[in-house]
């Protein structure tokens, strides 16, 4: 469940990442985005694994 869980956070983290380089934005608001986005996704997954 860790790996997965580490796995989502890296991988939105990423995505946001490479989006603001793309974007060429003063702020990383994409990164930041992704990456609150990704920690949700992943302690929602794990709580639903959790009461199964």
């Amino acid at each position: 469940m860790a790996f997965q869980m580490m796995a989502i956070i890296v991988l939105g983290t990423f995505g946001g990442l490479k989006l603001d380089e793309f974007l060429q934005w003063g702020f990383p608001v994409f990164t930041v985005l992704f990456a609150l986005g990704s920690v949700s996704i992943a302690i929602y997954i794990s709580v639903k694994d959790l009461l199964k």
